[in-house]
């Protein structure tokens, strides 16, 4: 039978708690994007991972700030040197999560927040079954389809697909810890329950520690 941590024990535990592997998810349009953006515009101290992918930059985006921009052949070389902790095609297009960033900023004591869709966050729960997972969503059905509509980024059929995957990826829920809104011309406040979220799991008396899963 395992022994009982003493006082002292956890007095240094609250001291010092684990450092959180924390995943935004949710359906495309529902703002996962903005939401990281507008953490950092805050400076909160988590390390953001930036994910990698084939799709063209999208007008604004830095590559190696928002995402980092590949061709289809270094995805694949990414993939076949194991560079990657997961991977996925998101209509048509690579992403891929480095997994050198989230291993170096756990190992350094960094919170890491990685923003990714639903399927990418099931991979992720396997791996780190102690991630926090949080599904982002919109105020409602009509809200998300809006915002996908304003993109004016794709064909009417590649838009039509893009609403029933964001449909069918609502089911999802369920398999999340947390459930955040992002309402429209107030995402300061979704940030403000993220951050209430974190500073929660760092109150717990038996606190998640991020052990993988698998080997890497």
């Amino acid at each position: 039978m395992a022994q009982e941590p003493s006082a002292i024990d956890w007095y240094e535990a609250v001291q010092k708690p684990h450092p959180l592997l924390i995943v935004i998810s949710g359906p495309s349009g529902v703002g996962k994007d903005a939401l990281v953006k507008r953490m950092k515009e805050r400076k909160v101290p988590f390390h953001f991972v930036v994910t990698a992918t084939s799709r063209p930059p999208r007008p604004g985006e830095v590559n190696g700030r928002d995402y980092i921009f590949v061709s289809k052949e270094e995805f694949q070389r990414m993939l076949e040197k194991g560079e990657l902790l997961e991977h996925a095609i998101v209509y048509g297009e690579y992403k891929g999560i480095p997994k050198r960033q989230v291993l170096d900023a756990i190992a350094s004591g960094q919170d890491v927040v990685m923003r990714i869709d639903v399927q990418g966050a099931a991979t992720v729960r396997k791996i780190f079954p102690q991630a926090v997972t949080i599904f982002l969503i919109a105020s409602s059905e009509e809200e998300l389809i809006r915002r996908l509509s304003m993109r004016k980024t794709e064909s009417p059929e590649a838009l039509e697909r893009r609403i029933e995957a964001a449909k069918a990826e609502m089911k999802r829920l369920p398999e999340f810890d947390y459930v955040v809104v992002n309402r429209d011309n107030e995402l300061d406040d979704a940030v403000d329950k993220v951050l209430a979220i974190v500073t929660a799991e760092k109150c717990r008396v038996r606190p998640r520690e991020i052990k993988l899963n698998v080997q890497v």
